[in-house]
């Protein structure tokens, strides 16, 4: 019977090294999601702030709906823009999506 109490005693202080253990593929798989998925999405998000902050009139953009147009006119929240000739919409900063001359010269998707 000491042969059962002494086998179960001497298993106790590897089971708690054990159980740290058991974490540091958690942690590996934290460290990969973070330098591979959230580092770059949150490096995107602060280049495209900066990109809404320096807007300038006279710039040509396309909006998240698809809308392209040239600022003429800007607030702190807004931009207003000419669609057309004498059509001006207003949008908020946040619904540009970029340059409209970076769209206009990346090449078609498409295989044929």
């Amino acid at each position: 019977m000491t042969g059962i109490a002494y086998a179960q005693g001497a298993a106790a202080p590897t089971g708690a090294a054990g159980g740290i253990a058991g974490f540091v593929p958690l942690i590996l798989i934290f460290v990969v999601f973070y330098f591979l998925l959230i580092r770059p999405q949150q490096k995107k998000a602060k280049e495209h702030q900066a990109y809404l902050n320096n807007l300038k009139k006279g710039e040509k953009v396309i909006t998240g709906g698809g809308i392209y147009g040239r600022i003429t006119g800007l607030t702190d929240t807004a931009v207003t823009l000419e669609i057309a000739d004498n059509v001006r919409i207003k949008v908020t900063r946040s619904s540009i999506m970029g340059s409209a001359d970076d769209v206009t010269k990346a090449p078609a998707k498409g295989g044929s």
